[in-house]
């Protein structure tokens, strides 16, 4: 079986398990009696993992994040934009401390989050607003719109009197306790508003990713699918902070893609075995951080880029190969 076979068997496996298993779990649809039984099962193998529902919230939402990541990260990467991810995470905490205003005493849930998302999209917006008006080179307005955003965000803070009702250590670097129902229905929802968008512009962001006037040529609206594919971004990295937080965010986005670009040759298989190595961090980092009491966006990060190193020796081995 050639590596190309094995990687997208390995990706239908994961997208059966997404669709039979994850997707009714976040919208609540899966019957009591699969916990009940994967409790039992768990425990008859001396663990009790599988007993506890925030666990299961955050392991679904790791899957979505290992899923959505890669897919947008993989056109960032192909454009030299891996740093965007960490801009729209900045403009994310400005938006969650402002929330923190807004919906004093709701804790780190859905009404944070939509107040991210909601700055998340303007920070975007502006980063495009900055790019296109400007002139300026590309990282100049992700520069200062990630600077800008934190700085905004650390003034509503002092001028609230600090966060009395979230606690700032699992923004800024994540928390699995804090998943509950709601963020796992949203991250779904999102999850499955990414991939269908890209699915459905998957030539044109194609075109733009590599030849932005070869698609002007084919008469795709260059700007639009710009503005399309950062507030794409936006969206996965809003739904990705309740586990990776502010700091770790943008790795979902830039070291699976680099890991998967490491042993294919063409951009969809690239992007393919992305989604695989993010499934793998994601779910495997989840674990092992429940398992040893670490931070779970440090962790998933730290088998993401071991994943990658072994990539590279992979493909230094196969170079070595077929040059002998």
């Amino acid at each position: 079986m050639g590596s190309n076979t094995l990687q997208r068997f390995v990706l239908v496996a994961f997208g059966l398990a997404v669709l039979g298993l994850f997707v009714p779990i976040a919208f609540g649809l899966m019957p009591r009696v699969f916990f009940e039984s994967s409790c039992s099962l768990g425990r008859s193998f001396g663990t009790s993992i599988a007993c506890y529902g925030f666990i299961w919230n955050a392991l679904t939402t790791a899957v979505f994040i290992g899923i959505v990541g890669p897919v947008i990260g993989t056109y960032l990467v192909h454009r030299e934009m891996a740093l965007i991810g960490e801009t729209l995470a900045h403009a994310a905490f400005a938006g969650v401390a402002i929330g923190t205003l807004l919906f004093a005493g709701s804790g780190w849930g859905t009404p944070l989050l939509l107040s991210a998302l909601v700055a998340g999209i303007v920070g975007a917006l502006a980063v495009q607003f900055l790019a296109e008006r400007t002139g300026s080179y590309g990282d100049v307005p992700i520069a200062i719109m990630l600077t800008g955003s934190f700085a905004v965000g650390t003034l509503v803070i002092s001028l609230g009197g600090g966060f009395a009702t979230v606690d700032i250590n699992s923004i800024l670097f994540g928390s699995i306790a804090t998943v509950d129902g709601e963020n796992v229905l949203l991250m779904a929802v999102l999850s499955i508003a990414v991939v269908g968008t890209v699915a459905l512009t998957y030539k044109p962001l194609l075109y733009i990713t590599f030849d932005e006037e070869a698609a002007r040529v084919a008469r795709f609206n260059v700007s639009a699918y710009n503005t399309l594919l950062i507030v794409l971004t936006a969206m996965v990295v809003v739904g990705s902070m309740q586990i990776l937080g502010v700091i770790l965010v943008a790795a979902m986005l830039v070291v699976p893609v680099a890991a998967g670009s490491q042993v294919t040759n063409s951009f969809r298989d690239s992007l393919y075995a992305s989604v695989v190595v993010g499934e793998l961090s994601a779910v495997s980092g989840l674990l092992l951080s429940w398992r040893y009491s670490l931070a779970p966006g440090a962790t998933i990060v730290v088998v993401a880029i071991g994943i990658y190193l072994l990539s590279i020796a992979l493909a230094d081995r196969t170079n070595r190969t077929n040059a002998g």
